[in-house]
């Protein structure tokens, strides 16, 4: 395993090209720049974060195309995950735009859903929730995740939480762009630095709504 030593600034490069040129041609043409550029640096970032945020996944470059109208056969984003509990944890992506840097939670079963809802609804662990995302998005972070419309049935429609009660998924990131410490070591202490930010956040749906 080679020491991060940075995103080199061609990574972004290749996404910019990719998103012109994807097409298998072109990536079996590039992919020991993909390797080089993106894959071995985020792969060794992951490995350097590991003890902090736990073990680091790299998601694969293919898209699935069998029930898509777009038959593009490659991401244009490199994603990753850390994390110590399935489907809750941290994230980082790779594009043409940047680096892009978040955490929470996106897969949810029905009774996934169904915790994190009650101890929304519950007073203490759904104000401390609504503090941490408060906190979140006091600090530049976007406040995503798959929400409902409306309040879900069962609940009332005035509740005092009802932004986070119509969450099906919930995660914050923020869009870093390139900035100048990127390529060097010192991004593997800036990226440490934005997920602990976010430990809050992952640490409460690690411990109320886990799969």
């Amino acid at each position: 395993m080679s020491t991060f030593q940075g995103i080199p600034t061609g990574a972004f490069e290749f996404y910019a090209e990719l998103e012109h040129n994807n097409n298998r041609e072109w990536w079996l043409e590039h992919k020991d720049s993909y390797d080089t550029l993106v894959r071995d640096p985020v792969t060794a970032l992951l490995a350097e974060l590991e003890p902090r945020f736990g073990p680091g996944k790299i998601f694969r470059p293919n898209r699935d195309i069998r029930f898509s109208p777009d038959k593009s056969p490659y991401k244009t984003a490199q994603g990753a995950f850390a994390s110590a509990q399935e489907g809750v944890g941290y994230y980082l992506q790779v594009s043409a735009d940047g680096l892009l840097v978040g955490g929470g939670y996106h897969s949810h079963t029905p009774a996934q859903l169904a915790r994190f809802r009650n101890s929304v609804d519950a007073s203490g662990t759904g104000e401390s929730l609504r503090h941490i995302v408060d906190g979140v998005a006091a600090a530049g972070f976007v406040v995503e995740g798959e929400k409902l419309k409306t309040v879900p049935r069962g609940y009332d429609r005035d509740h005092a939480r009802g932004e986070l009660l119509k969450h099906k998924s919930l995660s914050a990131g923020i869009e870093l762009g390139q900035p100048a410490w990127v390529d060097t070591p010192e991004a593997a202490r800036k990226v440490a630095e934005l997920w602990d930010q976010l430990r809050p956040l992952v640490e409460w749906v690690g411990r109320h709504a886990a799969p």
